[in-house]
């Protein structure tokens, strides 16, 4: 082959190497591209030209923002988790899980330095955005299956010999072991009434039917054994539930 047709021949490959790689180089450019829907009422407001490139400047990520919802990586709209407050709340939706640089974008977003980003936002001197206020949690209502007028009756026969069980029994019991209504005010009462029996003193003298092992022949119960079954465990829990928890007054105030 000529000299001239080795340089054509090296030309020519070097064009298509470049060719190959230029798809390349924008496929490797796009895979650090997040697409962003917002809605126009947000735009608006000028704070994706505030805190977009300020996220890329960090990690090199662009954000684009996308024309309709469909057609983006993140939405932020009215459902999803809740950002920041402006107008309405701004909820985010992740549409793209797993395409690492939509992941960052939505970690910076629920992120100290995202939320700090936004809520600084103050084009005129004042903030645009406040903090999302947290959703409220619904209260469950506590309901017990057992009988009330049983849990009474267990009550007294069997938990007066330590505890004040209603307002007739104040001065039975052991001055020192909390009445009932004072347990009924502590914010864990349901638990201790649920598994009073795992809790100490109880297990040295207090037999569960089909629940508690038999007592170890070489320590036996101190007292005559406490023997309940589950159900009159459960009617004890119903009554207590029911009855009027003791003021025990304000916290103490230490200094």
């Amino acid at each position: 082959m000529t000299r001239s047709g080795l340089l054509h021949a090296s030309a020519f490959a070097f064009a298509l190497v470049l060719a190959l790689a230029l798809p390349q180089r924008a496929e490797a450019q796009d895979d650090r591209t997040v697409s962003l829907y917002a809605p126009a009422a947000l735009v608006e407001t000028g704070v994706m030209d505030y805190i977009l490139p300020r996220f890329s400047l960090k990690t090199q990520i662009r954000v684009r923002l996308a024309d309709a919802p469909d057609e983006a990586d993140i939405v932020l709209g009215d459902d999803g988790r809740a950002l920041f407050e402006g107008g309405q709340v701004w909820h985010m939706r992740v549409r793209s899980e797993g395409h690492a640089p939509t992941d960052r974008f939505a970690q910076w977003l629920t992120g100290d330095i995202g939320r700090d980003t936004i809520l600084a936002y103050a084009p005129e001197g004042e903030p645009v955005f406040t903090e999302a206020a947290p959703p409220e949690r619904a209260v469950r209502a506590i309901a017990f299956a057992g009988d009330p007028k049983l849990g009474h009756a267990v009550s007294l026969a069997k938990c007066t010999r330590c505890h004040a069980v209603d307002e007739a029994t104040r001065s039975a019991g052991i001055g020192s072991t909390p009445s009932f209504a004072v347990l009924r005010a502590l914010p864990d009462w349901e638990q201790r009434f649920t598994a009073f029996y795992a809790l100490n003193p109880h297990p040295a003298f207090t037999i569960i039917h089909e629940v508690t092992p038999p007592f170890d022949e070489s320590r036996p119960s101190p007292i005559v054994p406490i023997a309940l079954t589950l159900d009159e465990v459960e009617a004890v829990l119903a009554y207590v539930a029911e009855m009027q928890a003791a003021d025990l007054g304000a916290p103490l105030a230490h200094q």
